[in-house]
């Protein structure tokens, strides 16, 4: 998947909120792993963040020009990435990694949304005979370990969401079809109906409530998809409606 923003507005922070970005020089797995399962954690729904490895930071600000990373690192970094991805998080996650080009250097981009599986834990330390796993969260603009009440709001709020409000990060916005949207508002008699024509889809999606995430990541909810779209097997695959008829009505002891 690439990334759904433009690496020069994402590195300068102009299109993502500060505390949503992390800089680091070089590779140092335990600390971003740490980092991408507290973005996965998503502790106050911005949506995930984005860790850009190859430019140092000062102050939760960019060091330009960016020093890099050696071409033949990324390839090996990816790969660790994916084995950590298994090994030490709980349950498994997989941020998007994106090599990109930024002022002549290589550097390496990972976007972790917020996942689908949440809560996370991450290994405190990396070994074979390190098991301990705790909750990480974003503090403003650092990396912390959820304690306490901070641990307690993690699981309450993200063991409440149900199926249907959840994002689907496999599909894409242009499944929903605005068409059925804006039948369902007329059908519905609603105020919205009048407008719902003439405004973009993210924006009549977000004001239905079946639109979410952040800005220059949004995804349907599993909701719209079901609803409007032509074909929701195809997201839902195994699904199916029984409608059963009681002829004796409610309560009977026959039915078809």
């Amino acid at each position: 998947m690439p990334l759904p923003i433009n690496i020069n507005t994402l590195i300068n922070g102009k299109s993502v909120e500060w505390e949503r970005l992390e800089f680091k020089k070089g590779w140092n797995p335990i600390d971003i792993i740490h980092t991408i399962c507290a973005f996965a954690n998503d502790f106050h729904n911005f949506g995930g963040g984005y860790i850009i490895l190859g430019i140092e930071e000062k102050n939760g600000r960019p060091i330009l020009p960016p020093i890099g990373i050696e071409p033949d690192l990324i390839d090996t970094i990816q790969k660790e990435l994916l084995n950590l991805g298994n090994t030490a998080i709980q349950p498994a996650y997989h941020p998007i990694v994106e090599p990109c080009q930024f002022k002549n250097r290589d550097i390496l981009v990972i976007w972790a949304p917020g996942g689908q599986t949440r809560p996370y834990k991450a290994k405190i330390a990396l070994g074979k005979n390190n098991r301990e796993y705790t909750f990480f969260i974003r503090k403003g603009s650092s990396t912390v370990r959820a304690k306490g009440l901070d641990e307690m709001e993690l699981i309450s709020l993200t063991a409440t969401v149900p199926f249907d409000d959840r994002l689907n990060q496999l599909a894409d916005i242009k499944e929903l079809s605005k068409e059925l949207m804006v039948e369902f508002l007329k059908e519905v008699g609603s105020d919205l109906s009048s407008q719902a024509v003439k405004m973009p889809l993210v924006e009549l999606g977000r004001q239905m409530h079946i639109i979410g995430g952040p800005d220059e990541a949004p995804f349907p909810l599993n909701v719209g998809l079901l609803f409007f779209n032509p074909e929701p097997c195809r997201f839902f695959p195994g699904t199916q409606i029984d409608v059963v008829w009681f002829p004796d009505g409610p309560g009977g002891d026959r039915f078809t």
